[in-house]
């Protein structure tokens, strides 16, 4: 099991718990010296006077009291956890001695437990005695190990994932079954135990609201990662003998071909749990250890958002309202993979839907279903292309064309074709940022004064993660932190302050509560973070002279426009986000 933290150093080296922090840099000396004076003079111990003062978070203090009393530490946020390990301790004993078992080793004889505090032998001794295996104790912070106890006993992802291996016959013979799975496997995909586990991975992605599952195949075992608001987090391990059970049941629900395990394969099939209906998009890849599978959720009944909704504002939803109602020119939304591009496009097709216009979409693939708009998938096998789609469309009479990306020479050629004579095209590009698309479409082989003439507006953007608005606090951020926002966002910080009837001297930032219940997550939901540039005259003329991204940006700021980082710190102050979750996706 992958662990999270540096082996311990021996404790032989440290004479208390404050020498392990104060090499760490987490404690000043003459702090460690006030709490040994305050130790002595009060009885206190050093841990209970660290940790009342409130001077190291718990994570960093675990890790040093791992380190101080020579034992393992584990972040449980970061590793999956075995239902099979899980199974072997009860509820309530789980709960009443603190501990939660996350892996175990069969053939070892070992379980291995995250605990608040290890070093209680009748704990250990009690599990030992309960799961009749030897027990490996780990250090796991307070806040972190009561959020996986709660998430853990109380969903049914892991109980009803164990309770369907052990009905099957691999669980119990697994050496027996390895030797003989290929023979084998044709048999268990067809038992109910391998179709539940698929069917509670699947139903707990959609109460996770998760967008996509992957299924990994490693050397020992396998793992089952969901992403939740953009960010992959491990859930589940599988004995590595029920994972080519597992791939072929998906295989044959997405009318893939089971015995192809050679070459990745591509399909799609729809899932329906408690009332509600998604639509998978699978992806096979083989790898080393087996094949690796990613289902996309597409949800059938998800409602459009409205683009404040998205996160569009201020002088940025204006232009885009303003961009949207010219009936000529291209609108491009930028950003990388999963940064949320096609939603804000159909949204914005959402906002311009009307008996009045034909609308056409070419996609890869269809995610969302819209009423009244003629949405087409591209098929390459078939030889229907984005650049071949987008070329027939122009024979079917459309207002307005969405290309899911542009891709190549080929489709930029065209969809400027297509936008000076007189359509309004919508489209997708990779870049880092919004000025950056106007120089790649220009590598790409487009005219400079075609560019010029047919540009509207470019988006650049990306998701952050929403704080959990019923636990949330404002706090005041360090003098640094105050100045460094301040910087970035200029004269913007004295319009927000002045819009929302604030003092500027007093700045607020938010997070999430420290006495937020175990079963509640820090963030949820995601909103768009935007940089907006309106193609002026101005910037006209820098297209025709092949301007550099920098350059044209430059203009972009002194029109007006923010940069993602700028609308990012704005978010935070308003209480939507937290200043890192900003900079861990619009630092670039």
């Amino acid at each position: 099991m992958q662990q999270s933290a540096p082996t311990p150093a021996p404790a032989e080296n440290y004479n208390n718990i404050l020498d392990v922090l104060v090499s760490k840099g987490q404690l000043t000396a003459e702090m460690a010296n006030v709490l040994l004076v305050e130790n002595i003079s009060t009885g206190k111990t050093l841990e209970a006077l660290v940790v009342e003062k409130n001077l190291v978070d718990e994570q960093s203090f675990a890790q040093a009291k791992a380190i101080f009393h020579n034992v393992p530490y584990i972040n449980l946020n970061e590793v999956g956890v075995s239902p099979q390990a899980i199974s072997l301790l009860p509820e309530g004993s789980a709960r009443h001695y603190k501990m939660l078992p996350f892996a175990f080793e069969k053939e070892r004889g070992l379980i291995k437990v995250a605990m608040l505090d290890p070093l209680d032998l009748t704990a250990v001794d009690f599990a030992q005695q309960k799961t009749g295996m030897r027990v490996e104790a780990y250090y796991a912070p307070p806040l972190i190990l009561e959020q996986k106890l709660a998430e853990y006993y109380s969903q049914t992802l892991t109980g009803e994932v164990t309770a369907a291996l052990e009905q099957t016959t691999q669980v119990s013979k697994d050496d027996e079954k390895r030797q003989n799975f290929t023979e084998l496997s044709g048999k268990t995909i067809k038992q109910a135990p391998i179709t539940k586990i698929v069917e509670t991975t699947l139903a707990f992605a959609m109460k996770a609201r998760a967008s996509d599952v992957h299924i990994e195949p490693q050397e020992d075992r396998t793992r089952i990662r969901y992403r939740i608001d953009g960010i992959l987090s491990e859930k589940l391990i599988l004995p590595a003998s029920v994972h080519d059970a597992v791939v072929s049941r998906i295989k044959i629900l997405s009318n893939l071909k089971i015995d192809e395990k050679r070459v990745p394969q591509d399909g799609r099939f729809t899932f329906a749990s408690q009332g509600k209906q998604i639509d998978l998009r699978v992806s096979t890849l083989p790898t080393i250890h087996g094949e690796k599978i990613v289902m996309r959720l597409l949800k059938k009944d998800q409602a459009v958002p409205p683009l404040p909704e998205l996160g569009l504002t201020r002088l940025a939803l204006r232009n885009m309202q303003d961009a949207i109602k010219v009936p000529h020119g291209i609108i491009l939304i930028t950003g990388p993979t999963g940064s949320g591009k096609t939603t804000t496009l159909y949204s914005v097709l959402h906002t311009i839907n009307t008996q009045k216009v034909n609308i056409m979409t070419l996609e890869d693939p269809v995610e969302y279903q819209m009423n009244g708009v003629n949405q087409v998938q591209i098929n390459p096998q078939a030889g229907l292309t984005f650049a071949s789609g987008l070329r027939s469309f122009l024979r079917q009479d459309p207002n307005i064309i969405m290309v899911g990306e542009i891709r190549d020479a080929e489709t930029a050629e065209l969809a400027i074709q297509a936008s000076l004579t007189g359509h309004l095209v919508f489209s997708t590009l990779h870049t880092s940022s919004a000025a950056g698309a106007l120089p790649r479409l220009l590598d790409m082989g487009a005219e400079p004064f075609l560019l010029a003439s047919s540009m509207t507006l470019v988006a650049g953007q990306r998701v952050a993660r929403l704080l959990n608005p019923d636990f949330k606090e404002a706090y005041t951020p360090e003098p640094e932190v105050v100045e460094d926002i301040k910087k970035v966002l200029g004269p913007h910080y004295e319009q927000f302050c002045k819009e929302k009837g604030l003092d500027p001297a007093k700045m607020q930032l938010y997070r999430s509560r420290a006495d937020r219940p175990e079963d509640q997550l820090e963030y949820k939901g995601r909103v768009a973070i935007f940089e907006v540039i309106r193609i002026t005259d101005e910037i006209e003329k820098l297209i025709l002279q092949r301007a550099t991204a920098s350059e044209v940006e430059k203009i972009a700021l002194t029109q007006g426009s923010l940069v993602m980082k700028q609308d990012g710190y704005l978010k935070a102050l308003e209480g939507l986000t937290t200043l890192e979750e900003v900079l861990r996706v619009a630092e670039i």
